[in-house]
C-alpha cells in the first residue's frame, strides 16, 4: 500500500507560513492538520495567531480549539489526534497539508515517535522544587551543561520542556537531542515533502515586532483576563506559554505595558531563532525564501509544482534551496 501524500509548512513564527498554506490548499483541495501544541486549546486565539474564522471556513483545519486550557496535551496525544485527521481526510479524498510552528510535533508526525524512557513523577517534583528555590535559569544552565543542542532548541524559562530534557539525561546518561536527531532516518509514514520558509533576520524581526503589536491591539490582555476570569489558573502550561506568561506580569505590575511589548518581541524573537535551529537539522528539507513568494511568477510556479507533488511527480524545485539562505 502507497503512503499517503503530505505537504509539510514549517518555518519560524511570523514569517507567513498560515497565508502560504491556505493558498497552497485552495490550489491543490487540501485541508490542514494545525501542528501547534498550543493551538489546540479552546480561548487561546490572539495570543497563538490562529488562522481566522474566515480563513477557516474557507479551507477546514484540524486539531484547533479541542481541549480546555486545563487539559493536558503532549506528542502522544498529537499523533493519535493528527492520525484520526489523516484518515478523515483522505476518506473524503483530500489532500493533506501540515502547517504549525512545535517543530517536534512535524518530526513526529512524519517519522513517528521514538522511544524514549516514561516520565519520571519523581524527577519532575525534584526539578519543580529547585525551580522554585533557584530559578528556572538555574536548571537551563544545567541543561546547557548536559545537553547544550537541545537547550538552543527551547526557550530558558520553559520549564517542562527543559524538565524533560533533564529527565531523560538523568534516566538515560544520553542526551534528548541526540535520540531526536538519531530518529531523523527511520522510514517516514509519508511520501512527504518538508518546505521551510524563511525571511532575512531584519524583516524577520521587523514583522515579529509588528505581529506583537497587532495583538495587543488586537486584544491579548482581554483574551488572558478572560481566561483568568473563566476559572484558568496562571500557573497552567498553556498559560505559561509566549504572550499569556507577559500579560500575566503586566497584570500582576511586574512589568509596565511598554516593558511588556518589548519583552513579548524579544522573546517572540528569540523563540524564531531557535525554531530556526532545529529545522536547520531537519533531514530531507527544502527552503524557500519567503520574499519571493511577493512575487506572483514565483508564486504561482511554487504552487504549480507543489499541487503536482500530490499528483505523484516530483516538484521542479528550481526556486528551493537545500539549505537556508538567512543561516548566519
Amino acid at each position: 500500500m502507497s503512503l499517503p501524500s503530505l505537504i509539510v509548512i514549517a518555518g519560524p513564527t511570523g514569517v507567513g507560513k498560515t497565508r502560504f498554506a491556505l493558498e497552497l490548499a485552495q490550489a491543490a483541495n487540501a485541508e490542514i492538520i494545525s501542528v501547534d501544541s498550543l493551538q489546540v486549546y479552546r480561548g487561546l486565539d490572539i495570543g497563538t495567531a490562529k488562522a481566522s474564522s474566515e480563513e477557516r471556513a474557507a479551507v477546514p483545519h484540524h486539531l484547533i480549539d479541542i481541549l480546555s486550557p486545563d487539559e493536558d496535551f503532549n506528542v502522544a496525544d498529537f499523533m493519535a489526534q493528527a492520525d484520526k485527521a489523516v484518515e478523515d481526510i483522505v476518506a473524503r479524498g483530500k489532500n493533506i497539508i501540515a502547517a504549525g510552528g512545535t517543530n517536534l510535533y512535524m518530526r513526529a508526525f512524519v517519522h513517528g515517535l521514538f522511544d524514549a524512557p516514561p516520565p519520571d513523577d519523581g524527577i519532575r517534583a525534584r526539578h519543580k522544587e529547585l525551580a522554585n528555590y533557584y530559578g528556572v535559569i538555574w536548571l537551563y544552565k544545567e541543561l546547557e551543561r548536559v545537553d547544550p543542542t537541545l537547550a538552543a532548541r527551547i526557550h530558558h524559562q520553559d520549564l517542562v520542556r527543559i524538565s524533560r530534557g533533564l529527565e531523560v539525561f538523568e534516566q538515560t546518561g544520553t542526551p534528548l537531542s541526540r535520540l531526536q536527531d538519531a530518529h531523523n532516518f527511520q522510514d517516514p509514514r509519508f511520501r512527504a515533502f518538508k518546505l521551510a520558509l524563511n525571511r532575512p533576520r531584519q524583516s524577520l524581526y521587523e514583522r515579529i515586532n509588528t505581529r506583537v503589536d497587532a495583538m495587543m491591539q488586537g486584544g491579548l490582555m482581554a483574551e488572558y483576563d478572560a481566561l483568568i476570569e473563566g476559572g484558568f489558573s496562571p500557573d497552567l502550561k498553556p498559560l505559561m506559554s509566549l504572550g499569556y506568561r507577559h500579560a500575566r506580569f503586566l497584570r500582576e505590575g511586574t512589568w509596565s505595558e511598554p516593558e511588556m511589548v518589548s519583552e513579548l518581541q524579544k522573546d517572540t524573537r528569540r523563540f524564531a531563532k531557535q525554531q530556526l535551529s532545529w529545522l536547520r537539522s531537519e533531514p530531507q528539507i527544502q527552503w524557500a525564501l519567503a520574499p519571493e513568494l511577493e512575487d506572483a511568477r514565483i508564486r504561482a510556479r511554487m504552487l504549480e509544482d507543489l499541487c503536482a507533488f500530490f499528483e505523484g511527480e516530483d516538484p521542479n524545485l528550481d526556486w528551493a534551496q537545500d539549505q537556508d539562505p538567512y543561516k548566519s
